[in-house]
C-alpha cells in the first residue's frame, strides 16, 4: 500500500458526506477518495464535483468494481453488517459507522470475517477522541477523585424527529443513533468487564415512528462504578452538565466546553472515629474538609468550539497510522463488543411494539 490511502465511501448522506468526506478532503497527503456510492443522483453529482471520483448507485457494485485500500461504510444503519461483510469478502479494510452491529452474533460475524480476510476492522467511535473525554480519563487516572462510585452521562434535550431514525425497521431510536457515543465512553470508564445492564425505554412520535426516543441504560457490576446513560428527547429543561462523576474523594462535572472537579486528600483529612453511642450531644455528623478545586476549558482555535472536527481528525490519524505504519488501534474490538452487549441487552429488556 502506498502512503496515500485510497478510499471508497458507501453512502453520501449526513455521515458519509458531512463527516467522513468533509474530513478526508482536508488531508490529501494521507487519503484520496476514489469512489462514492449513493442511490440519490444529486449526491453522486456532488461527489463527482468534489472529488472527480467514480460514482455508483449501489455500494455492492462499487465494492465489486473498485480497487482501493479502505471502504468507509456509511450506509444506512440496517445495512452496516451486510456491507461490512461484503467489504471484507471483496478484500477491503473497513471503517464502519455506528452501530457496527446490534447484537453480539452479528458483531462476531464481522470480526471473524475481518480475521479471515486479514483486513482491518475499525469501528467509527469518534467520541472516544473528544478532548473533554480524554481530559476526564486523565483526571480519573490521577486518582484524585478516589474510587469511582457513580457516573451520570446525560445526552438529552427536547427534540421531535420524523425521519428514518424514528423507525425500528431502520434500526432507529436514541440508543442506536446517539447511544453508541455515550455507551462507548461508558464502557471505557466501566473497566475491562462485561457490565450488568438495566434499561427502560419509551417511544412517542407524533409523526408515526416507533423507535424509542427515551432511554435510560444503567451499567453496573461488582468492583465497578454504576454508570447511567440518559438519552431523553423529552428533556425540556437542562439537568446539569453532560457528565457528573461521584468518587470517594471528590467529584467532577462538565462537558465538551469545559470541566471542573473538586477533591480532598485523605492523608490531610483523616476520618473521625466511629461514634460508639447514638450521637454526641444530639448532633449530626459534620466536618470541614480541605477541598482542592480545578477546572479545564476547551480551547483549540484549529477546531470547532466543542472539538468535533478534532476528534474526527484524531480517529483518522490513528486509522492512517494503523494501516500505513502498523501502529496500535486505539478503538479496541473487545471494547466495542462490550458496547454491543449493552445495547443488545437494553433492547431485549424493552420489546417495543412496531408500527402497523
Amino acid at each position: 500500500m502506498s502512503k496515500v490511502i485510497s478510499v471508497a465511501i458507501g453512502g453520501f448522506g449526513r455521515s458519509g458526506c458531512n463527516i467522513h468526506a468533509n474530513w478526508l478532503k482536508n488531508d490529501p497527503e494521507k487519503f484520496k477518495i476514489v469512489a462514492v456510492a449513493d442511490q440519490i443522483a444529486e449526491r453522486r453529482k456532488d461527489a463527482v464535483e468534489m472529488f472527480g471520483c467514480e460514482v455508483f448507485n449501489d455500494y455492492k457494485d462499487m465494492l465489486k468494481n473498485v480497487k482501493c485500500d479502505l471502504f468507509v461504510n456509511a450506509t444506512p444503519s440496517r445495512l452496516h453488517v451486510e456491507a461490512t461483510l461484503l467489504g471484507f469478502e471483496k478484500g477491503f479494510n473497513v471503517l464502519t459507522e455506528k452501530p457496527s452491529a446490534t447484537n453480539l452474533a452479528d458483531f462476531d460475524k464481522i470480526v471473524a470475517a475481518s480475521k479471515k480476510a486479514g483486513k482491518l476492522l475499525y469501528p467509527f467511535q469518534n467520541s472516544r477522541f473528544y478532548p473533554f473525554f480524554q481530559k476526564i480519563q486523565e483526571i480519573i487516572k490521577s486518582g484524585v477523585l478516589g474510587e469511582l462510585v457513580y457516573i451520570r452521562s446525560n445526552w438529552s434535550g427536547f427534540a421531535r424527529r420524523w425521519d428514518w431514525q424514528t423507525l425500528q425497521d431502520e434500526l432507529g431510536g436514541n440508543l442506536l443513533n446517539t447511544g453508541p457515543h455515550p455507551v462507548d465512553q461508558a464502557i471505557v470508564l466501566f473497566g475491562d468487564k462485561y457490565p450488568e445492564v438495566f434499561c427502560r425505554m419509551f417511544a412517542d412520535h407524533p409523526s408515526g415512528g416507533d423507535a424509542e426516543n427515551f432511554c435510560i441504560t444503567t451499567l453496573y457490576g461488582k468492583g465497578c462504578p454504576t454508570i447511567e446513560v440518559v438519552l431523553n428527547s423529552f428533556q425540556a429543561y437542562p439537568q446539569g452538565d453532560m457528565y457528573n462523576i461521584s468518587g470517594t474523594c471528590g467529584g467532577l462535572t462538565g462537558g465538551p466546553a469545559g470541566l471542573k472537579w473538586k477533591y480532598f486528600k485523605p492523608e490531610d483529612n483523616p476520618p473521625p472515629p466511629l461514634w460508639e453511642n447514638w450521637s454526641e450531644n444530639r448532633k449530626y455528623c459534620s466536618e470541614t474538609l480541605s477541598w482542592y478545586e480545578e477546572s479545564w476549558e476547551y480551547n483549540d482555535k484549529n477546531s470547532n468550539e466543542t472539538g468535533f472536527s478534532g476528534m474526527v481528525r484524531s480517529l483518522y490519524n490513528n486509522l492512517y497510522d494503523v494501516m500505513a505504519n502498523g501502529a496500535e488501534q486505539i478503538i479496541k474490538i473487545e471494547q466495542v463488543r462490550r458496547q454491543i452487549h449493552v445495547m443488545e441487552q437494553s433492547h431485549l429488556q424493552n420489546p417495543l411494539p412496531k408500527r402497523k
